[in-house]
């Protein structure tokens, strides 16, 4: 028999994708007990399904919020933490669970396959630097190269790799790790809404002595890109990424990085428009300096 498990989807609005996964999971070739946790993070319309425990919470919390709730009613030692919009196949928790065993205690991932290729699951620690390069407009061209992804923080040691590897954090949409380390380190910080959660909890694991590792398999199927506003998302992101570099770093490093690729992208889009391009410079370059002051002014 394999080890128990207690898998948490957080879920927020339309039910379709998540119903989706639990049939996924109904259909798992996985010898060992498994419970199903939805944590329903104050969705318009409140999630229902059959064969799986559905935690309703009263306010919409982000994701950490999400699984949080839903740990706190998770019965077995093995947390898995995931996504609902993915595919997965019916092997997937047999191939998960062997594959982590031999690292065990651990904080487990495994590949994720998007619609436009390969996920780079393993990530570095996040640095000011890699957030004010994401930003500089003048380099959005090279995303998707090996040598520039790495120059953003992303681990492509581990980028599909025919061999487990040791990271220093990864992306949280799938996560295999032990109940008692996650309730030990006191679960997600609930501070942040979306974003940066994953990696301020796998901070604190790495503390207590817990290592990350990324699988080559079981491979997952990933759609994302998510229905809400693409300038909320902006914000989120941003704000996230702020109160993270305060609570590890502190200090106006980040900000002042910030404000110096604003005006390098207006300086940058007045020469293009210079050269006939139709782009909006003055709104963008103001667009850019109120997503700072916002995620400035909420980093505590």
């Amino acid at each position: 028999m394999r080890p128990a498990l207690s898998i948490v989807v957080p879920h927020y609005g339309d039910p379709e994708p998540t119903r989706d996964l639990l049939a996924q999971l109904a259909a798992q070739r996985y010898e060992g007990a498994v419970q199903v946790i939805v944590s329903d993070d104050a969705s318009p319309e409140p999630f229902t399904a059959d064969g799986c425990d559905v935690v309703r919470r009263d306010r919409n919390g982000g994701f950490g919020s999400a699984v949080n709730s839903g740990v706190a009613v998770a019965e077995h030692d093995l947390l898995l933490v995931l996504n609902s919009d993915i595919t997965i196949e019916e092997s997937f928790l047999a191939e998960l669970v062997d594959g982590a065993e031999p690292w065990m205690p651990a904080v487990v991932a495994t590949r994720v396959e998007e619609s436009f290729g390969s996920r780079c699951v393993g990530r570095l620690w996040p640095r000011p630097r890699h957030v004010v390069l994401e930003n500089l407009e003048p380099f959005a061209r090279f995303h998707g190269r090996q040598w520039f992804e790495a120059l953003l923080g992303n681990d492509i040691t581990s980028w599909d790799v025919p061999e487990p590897r040791p990271t220093d954090w990864a992306t949280g949409i799938c996560l295999l790790l032990p109940a008692e380390d996650f309730r030990a380190v006191g679960g997600f910080d609930e501070a942040f809404f979306m974003n940066c959660e994953e990696v301020d909890l796998q901070r604190r694991l790495h503390r207590r002595g817990l290592p990350v590792i990324v699988l080559p398999q079981p491979l997952i199927r990933h759609q994302g890109g998510g229905s809400s506003d693409p300038a909320r998302r902006a914000q989120w992101l941003l704000d996230s990424r702020m109160r993270y570099h305060e609570k590890w770093e502190g200090g106006p490093g980040l900000v002042a990085g910030l404000y110096v690729a604003a005006l390098v992208n207006a300086v940058w889009n007045a020469g293009r428009t210079a050269a006939g391009r139709d782009v909006s410079v003055i709104p963008k370059f103001e667009s850019q300096l109120a997503l700072i002051r916002h995620a400035w002014g909420n980093r505590l």
